[in-house]
């Protein structure tokens, strides 16, 4: 698991949704499965809790791995970033939690070329959208679909904790409703929305010449995934992302997930099984009567367990939250 990973499910464990407690064992509300340190934005300074989140995961280090020429992947503090440069700016797909700003603005000034350009969100989630504000001020755009920007301007109450609505100069400045193209630097950005998964607000960040694809948080490589219900997140949603990556992907894609490692076609065809496989059990089980608890009894996840489950959802909190949403 890496540190951010780590970060996170030590304050899931703190609001109790990993340790079998209410937020787990009760399935019906969907709220109840909010993410905590991802389904706030730009959360207001007054809440411990957010700030504690932001403070440890911003001080995870910024790793740097080049992926193309020009095409960088950053990881560390928070979601993973890539960043696009050359002649014509920067082009930056998330932007990690704020206290990583300055670190995050140094290693991107570092890059050859030109200044900040386009940022774009992969979805609302605060670990991804969090520095939204302070791409802004240092003169780049904010690319998002446009429910990306309904969800940050909206307050939230999760898990006893409240959001404020982000702030009107860190929401995006330019949305869109099904897909978008950016072309810099030699490259072809398509960005395509997808029906609710994680998020209703997710997109595919396909960087065509360079054949690298960012999923965002439809795609944790070696985690079991968290699901968004509050936002309209389904398991048959990330189950429908995956095949569309798929079709999208071929053998030489590099694609990187929201969390986790950079992965490729066969690592997402293993995720997409593993999700599948899952879901499946957990819905016949359901269909047939059987309780939540039931459900964990039969261990419908026990042969993924071992390459899954060790990140910020544990197995019975995924499997509640599958059993939640079928």
């Amino acid at each position: 698991m890496d540190a951010s990973g780590a970060s996170r499910r030590a304050f899931l464990r703190s609001a109790g949704v990993l340790t079998g407690g209410t937020l787990v064992a009760r399935y019906v509300p969907a709220a109840a499965f909010a993410f905590p340190a991802a389904a706030g934005r730009q959360a207001a300074a007054s809440d411990p809790m957010v700030e504690k989140m932001r403070a440890q995961m911003g001080a995870n280090p910024i790793e740097t791995t080049k992926l193309a020429d020009g095409l960088v992947l950053l990881s560390g503090p928070g979601g993973n970033v890539v960043a696009l440069f050359g002649k014509d700016g920067k082009v930056v797909v998330d932007s990690f939690v704020q206290p990583a700003w300055p670190r995050l603005k140094e290693t991107l000034d570092g890059l050859d070329g030109g200044p900040f350009k386009t940022l774009i969100d992969t979805h609302w989630h605060f670990d991804h959208a969090d520095n939204n504000g302070n791409f802004r001020a240092a003169g780049a755009g904010v690319l998002a679909h446009e429910n990306t920007r309904t969800r940050l301007s909206e307050p939230h109450d999760l898990l006893g904790m409240h959001f404020e609505p982000a702030p009107a100069d860190a929401l995006p400045t330019d949305t869109f409703a099904d897909r978008r193209t950016v072309t810099a630097n030699g490259d072809l950005i398509i960005l395509a929305h997808v029906p609710p998964a994680h998020t209703d607000t997710d997109i595919l960040v396909h960087f065509s010449k360079a054949n690298v694809l960012h999923m965002g948080d439809l795609f944790f490589n070696g985690h079991y995934p968290f699901i968004d219900a509050s936002t309209r997140g389904t398991i048959n949603g990330m189950i429908g992302a995956a095949d569309r990556a798929l079709q999208m992907a071929n053998d030489k894609t590099k694609i990187v997930p929201g969390h986790g490692p950079l992965g490729d076609r066969a690592a997402l065809q293993k995720y997409r099984t593993m999700l599948a496989t899952i879901r499946d059990r957990i819905r016949a089980l359901k269909a047939k009567g059987a309780t939540l608890d039931e459900v964990k009894a039969a261990k419908t996840s026990a042969e993924f367990d071992a390459d899954w489950g060790k990140g910020m959802m544990t197995p019975d909190a995924f499997v509640a939250l599958v059993y939640a949403g079928v």
